[in-house]
């Protein structure tokens, strides 16, 4: 594997570790500029719509730019949001630079992923995606948990700084790594770009990586009241669980992007399979301290497996223009975010149980199984079309030259 990919796991580390890091530091924030923690808990929404807007916007902007140029200049971005976010006054603006933040991130991921599938050969193009993805299943595991502390003992300031500090050296490495030869932007353009989101395959992509992901947050969102209510752990171990799942997201990632490169549609398919199965045991796995832990890492392993395999579902099915269908796909992730978190709020509310949240995640889990299904049988349809059309031509030439002979 290239050395450029750690580059791109780098920025992927930083960009990880800003998105998680602020539902930590909620206390620290509202107690700081005056405002209730709920007011503060629209900061983190504040860069999730970062995401879903930046993600399509600036992979379309930039079609036509060098690769290697959009990345250092979206980590420059993401520098800027962070640097403004250490140095905001009050919370208005705090929201603005957090919004900020979140704009590079989707078209970070994106177009890093079309950049380190280009580097590798055709077998390996899941695991170098996965490699990328590292860094940010690595941030729950170090990053997260560092600045939070950094955040409670030198105020929170100090975590978006310590965070730009980590863009800058991401933007170095993105200069000395990424070579310019294989970064170039293809012909497509901005038209090509937006023509590719004109596909079904794509959309039904797309609606995977919703559902799929949507099943993890339904369940993640409210995996400390289902800790310490259910499981028995108290309010301080649950810090550390969370670190569980991002082991257990580093896990799935790798495995996932190793057997993606051999078999994507089963690996996606599995991933799904046993996120069902692990969701929809959780009532069970809940009941003791340990299962519960073991509960954290099979969430974290299940959902990561499939994340290479939809990134490069995607990006297969935009070939001709793939920079703006993976950056789309970046959003997809976030609006599963917002969506699962929605969802799974709404079993709890109900009054089902604080293990509810799981259930309803594997009920979309199950959706994504049906999602998928379309999409195989769709590509499988567009395949015998496709072969018809071509034993057509081919019998049309050979009659040709009978014709010619008469």
């Amino acid at each position: 594997m290239p050395l450029a990919l750690l580059a791109l796991a780098v920025g992927a580390f930083g960009i990880g570790t800003t998105e998680f890091v602020m539902m930590g530091l909620l206390p620290e924030v509202a107690a700081d500029l005056g405002i209730s923690i709920p007011a503060a808990g629209h900061l983190v929404s504040a860069y999730a719509l970062g995401v879903v807007i930046g993600a399509p916007l600036l992979a379309a902007l930039t079609a036509r730019m060098s690769r290697r140029t959009v990345l250092v200049a979206l980590m420059v971005l993401f520098v800027a949001g962070n640097a403004l976010s250490a140095l905001a006054p009050g919370n208005d603006s705090l929201l603005a630079a957090r919004f900020l933040s979140g704009l590079p991130h989707g078209a970070f991921f994106g177009v890093g992923a079309v950049v380190a599938t280009s580097m590798v050969a055709p077998e390996r193009r899941a695991r170098s995606v996965s490699l990328m993805f590292l860094g940010l299943t690595v941030a729950n595991i170090v990053g997260v948990p560092a600045a939070t502390l950094m955040g409670q003992h030198l105020g929170w300031r100090a975590t978006f700084l310590g965070v730009s500090a980590i863009g800058l050296a991401a933007i170095v490495s993105l200069m000395v790594l990424i070579p310019h030869d294989r970064s170039a932007a293809p012909a497509a353009g901005l038209c090509g770009e937006l023509g590719a989101l004109r596909s079904l395959p794509v959309w039904l992509a797309l609606g995977t990586t919703v559902a799929g992901f949507g099943a993890l947050f339904a369940a993640y969102s409210y995996i400390a009241p289902m800790l310490t209510e259910a499981a028995g752990y108290a309010d301080a171990s649950v810090t550390l669980l969370l670190a569980l799942f991002g082991v257990g997201a580093t896990a799935g990632n790798l495995l996932g992007g190793r057997l993606a490169d051999h078999a994507m549609r089963a690996t996606l398919f599995g991933g799904l399979a046993s996120l069902v199965a692990v969701l929809a045991a959780f009532p069970l796995l809940m009941r003791t301290e340990w299962t519960a832990a073991l509960a954290v890492v099979l969430l974290g392993t299940a959902a990561f497996v499939t994340g290479s395999p939809l990134q490069l579902m995607v990006m297969e099915k935009a070939s001709a223009a793939p920079s703006l269908a993976s950056s789309a796909n970046q959003a997809a992730f976030n609006l599963a975010n917002a969506g699962g978190a929605w969802i799974g709020g709404l079993a709890l509310a109900a009054g089902f149980g604080v293990t509810s949240p799981a259930l309803a995640g594997a009920a979309l889990a199950v959706l994504g199984i049906g999602v998928a299904a379309v999409a195989y049988a769709v590509d499988r349809r567009e395949g015998a079309v496709a072969g018809g059309r071509g034993l057509l031509v081919a019998g049309s030439a050979r009659q040709e030259p009978e014709r010619v002979a008469g």
